[in-house]
């Protein structure tokens, strides 16, 4: 550029305030001209200009950008936020959020001469005017709104557990607030209370079903669970989210009750094995095989039937019957075995143990190898 004009502060910022006036009434919705390109040239030069001056006004001009966005907080977007409660507390969040980012965007581009000439050459490291910009937010507003916000989010969630509808594109624009703040935020302040609560929510659950329900109906349930809070994640929990909710719904409905369930006399695997409801067997093998510990019992439930099964059938067949006989119970089994529980070898050692008496016997051991 030529030479440049000398510009005295006050008068420089009342011809950058006016300009940012506009903006910031054009984001308000109020009635204003669009902001045209020679407008943001002339900002753009005036603030060029007072930075290149033997009077060099960096500072007050950094200084001055983190004061307008300030001001329009503090004035503007915060006491529009307390005035209103729940979802519309919530859309007004996602709104003041996404114009804030284009009030940053836009004054980051005005001021962007500050950041070269005065934040990148700064000796001592000093944020840049969008982390200025958007750490305004995060002190000014989210660090006051987030703690309700929270509550309100977690208030849906369980309305949506209970068969509610919610506005779910709402629910994933508010928790974008907190990922764009940072995978901590996220973490720290919303996901830690999700998961707290997605515990007390399922005990309830748990406690309530294991007492209205047998084996079969209450596994149904469980997987439905799973099903809508993994679907629950794609809508607008962030991914990360999934195994994490996912354990704790398994350890709540599933590992805490495991004996309850699978060792009921009436409806639990052995029941199930007895009336051959191979499709029930099916679902708690799936349930139970991301846990170890807990489909082990599974397979020891398995053994057990099967050990029993052998044993009265070796008291009521005559011998010439009996290796027949237990041939076709084997053959029987493999066939859980295969597809119940998906030739998982924990269920191959446990039908094969059921068989390891006869072997030591002397019986038929070629028949069950």
């Amino acid at each position: 550029m030529a030479q440049h004009r000398h510009i005295e502060f006050e008068q420089g910022w009342s011809n950058i305030q006016k300009g940012i006036t506009k903006l910031i009434r054009i984001l308000e919705g109020e009635p204003e001209p669009e902001f045209h390109s020679d407008e943001y040239m002339n900002i753009y030069t005036i603030i060029y200009d007072m930075c290149n001056q033997r009077s060099d006004y960096s500072q007050q001009l950094y200084d001055k950008y983190r004061k307008v966005i300030e001001d329009y907080i503090i004035q503007t977007v915060s006491p529009s936020l307390r005035e209103k409660h729940d979802e519309d507390m919530l859309r007004d969040l996602v709104k003041r959020w996404d114009n804030h980012k284009v009030l940053v965007r836009w004054l980051s581009r005005l001021f962007h001469y500050v950041d070269r000439h005065f934040v990148l050459r700064s000796k001592i490291p000093i944020p840049t005017l969008d982390e200025v910009g958007l750490s305004c937010f995060l002190d000014l507003v989210y660090h006051e709104m987030q703690s309700t916000a929270t509550k309100v989010v977690l208030a849906l969630i369980h309305k949506e557990r209970e068969g509610e509808q919610i506005d779910r594109a709402l629910m994933k624009n508010v928790l974008d607030i907190y990922v764009e703040n940072g995978m901590g935020t996220y973490e720290e302040d919303f996901e830690s209370f999700m998961l707290e609560d997605t515990a007390s929510y399922y005990s309830r659950k748990a406690s309530r079903w294991i007492e209205e329900d047998s084996c079969s109906h209450y596994m149904l349930k469980v997987e439905e669970c799973l099903k809508r809070e993994r679907e629950r994640v794609t809508h607008y929990l962030h991914s990360s989210t999934e195994p994490k909710v996912v354990e704790k719904i398994q350890n709540e409905l599933l590992v805490m009750v495991a004996k309850n369930r699978l060792e009921n006399e009436h409806s639990g695997c052995c029941a199930l094995l007895r009336d051959d409801k191979k499709n029930d067997l099916s679902r708690i093998y799936s349930l139970y095989h991301p846990i170890p510990q807990r489909l082990g019992r599974v397979a020891d439930l398995f053994k057990k039937h099967i050990t029993e099964e052998r044993n009265a059938l070796i008291k009521q067949a005559d011998d010439a019957t009996t290796n027949q006989l237990l041939i076709e119970l084997h053959n029987k089994y493999m066939v859980y075995v295969t597809e119940c529980f998906q030739n998982h070898t924990l269920f191959h050692k446990a039908l094969k143990e059921a068989f390891e008496i006869l072997r030591s016997q002397g019986g038929s051991e070629k028949l069950f190898l």
